[in-house]
């Protein structure tokens, strides 16, 4: 499939229907607002229901968290940017993810909308019920935290310059796997697993092109 032309400005159109073109884009706001009283019941029921320790709730929630890194990074590398010749499976990820490489200055599509995201981690929830059982009431909003920090770092990588030095080579990685090679640099909130599994851009071989960033980030809204 070939590369789209990164649009300045406006969105994708995903669905005919302006109902499910709709619920396509939400805000930040509402997705944090929505999951953070959702998963603090979690906790209270994995404490007060399940009796699980609170040393254990802590260990469950910070392994959840760690564990998404791994789930962002083996999502984005082999869903999000799945290579195919079927036009329906393409179709599908552009919807996911390629409508953002066209159009990076969207911000209304860096999470994902909640419709579609309370039915996935509904799903994941049951998944990983399979698996861990009770456990799963501690792990799970670690898990979902983890997903929480990931959509916000990606809406700051395009929002503005890395506050702290020590994070250029996240942003770096980032930008470069707009620009210069989508098939590199598919940490968002973290480059750790792109250096484990060879998929870190080397910065000192790929200098940062300005202007191509520029076109990344979120036009800056005007004073009236």
């Amino acid at each position: 499939m070939s590369r789209k032309r990164v649009q300045h400005t406006g969105q994708a159109r995903l669905f005919q229907s302006d109902f499910l073109e709709m619920l396509t884009k939400t805000h930040p706001a509402i997705i944090w607002g929505t999951y953070i009283p959702i998963l603090a019941y979690l906790l209270y029921r994995a404490h007060e229901v399940y009796g699980i320790s609170m040393q254990n709730i802590l260990l469950l929630f910070f392994t959840g968290m760690v564990y998404w890194t791994l789930f962002e990074y083996i999502a984005h590398r082999f869903l999000f940017h799945m290579v195919s010749d079927n036009i329906k499976t393409q179709k599908v990820a552009y919807i996911l993810h390629g409508n953002h490489h066209e159009y990076p200055r969207d911000r209304q599509r860096l999470f994902m909308p909640l419709v579609p995201s309370l039915i996935l981690a509904t799903l994941l929830f049951l998944f990983h019920y399979l698996f861990l059982g009770t456990y799963n009431w501690a792990f799970f909003p670690g898990f979902m935290i983890g997903y929480l920090s990931y959509a916000s770092m990606h809406y700051a990588l395009h929002a503005f310059e890395p506050p702290f030095k020590f994070m250029q080579p996240l942003w770096r990685n980032h930008q470069l796997h707009h620009y210069k090679d989508e098939h590199l640099g598919f940490g968002v909130s973290n480059t750790f697993w792109d250096r484990v599994f060879g998929t870190m851009f080397d910065l000192s071989k790929n200098k940062q092109d300005r202007e191509k960033v520029k076109e990344l980030m979120f036009e800056k809204k005007e004073n009236k």
